[in-house]
């Protein structure tokens, strides 16, 4: 191989090919750093180590997870999850409280009266076999509600109660009825919407298996009549009409075979139950009821009876009171007080008192609003 040495007009070193392949290393004009002899490279080395790097880095970059050019599939990863249950600190063992003696009083006071109800039985479910409809519920311990065992525990507040726990109560039937026989009472009757006295008259009428009853109050001329009618069964009066008229009459019709009640001033019908009344008859029922058997209705017993109105039903709860004379317009009366107490709001209370002498038919009937207004109605006479 030829050396040549060429002087370039570059003051750095640099390359040049010869005309032979080789090349010719020109070293810088006057450069004091410069080797002495030129050192040449063959182009075919240059080349054999440019394509020695170009694969070098082809490989280095084929061996990265995102390469240019190649959609190799990502890279996962699993993760192995497990469940770690809390550790629940174990519960206390329970501490048995120290049993009371048998001569410790459980709660302060005495144990009050046993309380009966009579409560009405659904009218689809009436048949010859069943108890009468109305029934008297009388205190008696059920297996529920006996007295906690000796060996429960008292709390604070059974201790220091003085009120007992309300009785329970088991139905008795009330299986006699003995209805008055025909009997017409005049009444004096007082309000606080007027200063003086006005008149009412009673009308009880039976016939056979049927009834018809009359309620008249006149006041300056205008009377206003309430009627009831329908028939004598063994389980009392079971009212087929009533009706209520002052100046236009509204009616209700007890339809017994469809047990519902219906209304002619267009108020939606009332299921009918067993044993239900009207505002007139139920005043009749009470007194055939109590009749029959007085010493089943001792003071505090709870008759409930469904009484229809002419517009619509209710439910009356009358509560038996204490035995009372009366000294009234028309002589001394001894009657049995019963009071029907308002259940909610708008309700009126009304206090009836019973009289023997009177087949148990009302010497006295007391009616109060809850504003305070009244109607006062005693007994005056008693006619054919």
């Amino acid at each position: 191989m030829k050396k040549t040495r060429v002087d370039t007009p570059s003051q750095h070193a640099g390359f040049c090919p010869a005309s032979d392949g080789s090349v010719i290393v020109a070293a810088a004009r006057g450069n004091p750093l410069s080797p002495g002899p030129t050192r040449i490279f063959p182009l075919r080395w240059l080349l054999l180590l440019t394509v020695v790097v170009l694969l070098a880095h082809v490989a280095l970059l084929r061996t990265t997870p995102m390469s240019l050019g190649v959609s190799d599939p990502p890279l996962q990863r699993v993760f192995t999850t497990r469940l770690i249950e809390p550790a629940w600190p174990e519960a206390a063992p329970a501490v048995r409280q120290p049993v009371p003696s048998a001569a410790t009083p459980r709660r302060r006071g005495a144990a009050p009266a046993p309380v009966r109800t009579a409560v009405p039985v659904p009218a689809s479910q009436g048949s010859d076999n069943q108890p009468p409809p109305l029934m008297a519920q009388q205190g008696a311990g059920s297996p529920a509600d006996a007295a906690p065992s000796p060996d429960e525990p008292l709390s604070e507040v059974d201790q220091l109660s003085s009120a007992p726990p309300p009785p329970r109560e088991a139905a008795v039937a009330a299986s006699v009825y003995t209805p008055p026989g025909p009997v017409t009472l005049k009444y004096k009757v007082e309000s606080s919407k007027f200063p003086f006295s006005a008149g009412a008259e009673l009308r009880w009428q039976p016939e056979g298996e049927s009834y018809d009853a009359r309620l008249a109050v006149s006041v300056f001329g205008q009377t206003r009549v309430q009627t009831s009618r329908g028939q004598i069964t063994a389980q009392g009066l079971a009212p087929v009409r009533f009706s209520d008229k002052y100046r236009s009459e509204v009616a209700a019709h007890f339809d017994r075979e469809k047990g519902r009640v219906t209304f002619s001033a267009n108020t939606p019908d009332v299921p009918l139950l067993a044993g239900a009344q009207d505002r007139l008859s139920i005043l009749v029922q009470l007194a055939a009821m109590i009749a029959g058997d007085p010493e089943h209705y001792p003071e505090a017993t709870t008759i409930t009876v469904q009484t229809i109105g002419p517009r619509d039903a209710d439910t009356w709860l009358f509560t038996v009171g204490k035995e009372e004379t009366l000294i009234l317009p028309g002589g001394q009366q001894a009657t049995l007080k019963l009071i029907r107490n308002p259940r909610q709001e708008f309700d009126q209370t009304v206090e009836l008192w019973l009289a023997p002498a009177l087949g148990y038919l009302p010497a006295r009937l007391r009616i109060t609003e809850p504003n305070g207004d009244f109607v006062d109605q005693k007994w005056l006479a008693t006619g054919p």
